[in-house]
C-alpha cells in the first residue's frame, strides 16, 4: 500500500465583497477575477449579516438552467419558491441541493426580519448530457445531516460524500461525486482527510485561521485555499480555532459558456436559454 500524498496549497485567495439579488451584501469566494472557477465548482458566495437592510430584499424571481445550486444555512431562515410548485423553508443548519437542469424560475427570500442571516450558496456545473434534465431537489434539515465527532474535539458536518471514517452525507451528488464537509476545529487541533486523487479540491476558511504543512503562516478567512494534486489534506487550527468548508468534486472538463443565470456548453445554447425564458418555456 503506497503512502498518501498531501495536497499542497497552490493559492490562498481572499473573497471579494459584492451584492446580488435585490442588493443582498455578500462575499464572493469563487466566481471572481481572482478565482474564476474550480471545475466543477462555478461560484461560491458567503452571505452573512445581522443588519436586516443587508438581506431583507432577498433574491426575487430569477431563472436558472444548466447547473446545480446548493444553499447551506449557517443561521437564519430562507424561504424558497419556484414556478413548478415547489416551496419550503431552509432553516439553520439545513441544506437545499437544487438541480436546475432544463430550467425553472425561483426566488429565495429571508423568512425573518431581524437577527443573523448567514450561509453559503455554491453553484456546481452539470455535464452536457444532464444540462437539459428535469429539475429536482434534495432538501435536508439539520437533524438529518450527520455530524462526525473526532477524539480531539473536531467535528465534521457531512452534507455530501463520505468521510474516511465512513460518515456519509444525505445528498447524492451525482456525476461530480462532490464532497461537501463543514469542519470545525478547536484551537491548535490538527485535521487530516483522504480525498480522491482525481477530484478538484479546496478549503474555504470562514472562521478563525489555519496553518498547512510546510508553512507557519496563519491563513484566516474569508479565503479559499486551492489545493494541488494528491490524495490527502492536512492542516491545523490557529489559536482561536477554525471553521472551514472542505469541497471536492470530479472535474467535468467541458467548455463553459456562462450567461448570467444560465451555464451551458456554447454561446448558442446560452442564447437559446434566454429565448426559452422569454417565451415562457421554463
Amino acid at each position: 500500500m503506497s503512502a498518501e500524498t498531501v495536497r499542497p496549497v497552490l493559492s490562498a485567495v481572499e473573497g471579494m465583497e459584492t451584492s446580488d439579488g435585490a442588493g443582498v451584501r455578500m462575499t464572493r469566494m469563487v466566481g471572481t477575477p481572482r478565482l474564476q472557477m474550480l471545475d466543477p465548482f462555478l461560484m461560491l458566495d458567503l452571505f452573512g449579516s445581522d443588519a436586516p437592510q443587508d438581506y431583507l430584499a432577498g433574491f426575487p424571481d430569477h431563472p436558472h438552467r444548466g447547473f446545480e445550486t446548493v444553499t447551506y444555512m449557517l443561521a437564519g431562515r430562507m424561504r424558497h419558491w419556484d414556478n413548478h410548485g415547489h416551496e419550503g423553508v431552509i432553516e439553520t443548519g439545513g441544506v437545499q441541493w437544487m438541480t436546475a437542469g432544463r430550467g425553472l424560475i425561483h426566488s429565495e427570500m429571508p423568512e425573518q426580519t431581524e437577527g443573523l442571516m448567514k450561509g453559503f450558496q455554491l453553484w456546481i456545473n452539470l455535464p452536457a448530457r444532464l444540462k437539459m434534465s428535469e429539475p429536482r431537489y434534495q432538501e435536508f434539515a439539520a437533524d438529518r445531516i450527520p455530524v462526525e465527532t473526532r477524539e480531539d474535539g473536531a467535528t465534521v458536518t457531512v452534507i455530501a460524500g463520505t468521510t474516511g471514517r465512513g460518515t456519509a452525507g444525505p445528498v447524492q451528488a451525482g456525476p461530480t461525486e462532490a464532497r461537501y464537509f463543514d469542519v470545525s476545529l478547536p484551537a491548535g487541533v490538527s485535521f487530516a482527510e483522504s480525498l480522491p486523487a482525481d477530484h478538484t479540491a479546496a478549503l474555504v476558511v470562514f472562521e478563525g485561521a489555519v496553518t498547512v504543512p510546510g508553512s507557519s503562516v496563519r491563513l484566516g478567512g474569508p479565503r479559499v485555499l486551492v489545493l494541488g494534486e494528491g490524495d490527502r489534506v492536512e492542516l491545523s487550527a490557529g489559536p482561536s480555532g477554525a471553521r472551514f468548508l472542505l469541497l471536492s468534486g470530479k472535474p467535468i472538463g467541458e467548455p463553459v459558456a456562462w450567461g448570467g443565470p444560465f451555464v451551458m456548453n456554447s454561446r448558442e445554447e446560452v442564447m437559446q436559454a434566454f429565448r426559452d425564458f422569454e417565451d415562457g418555456k421554463f
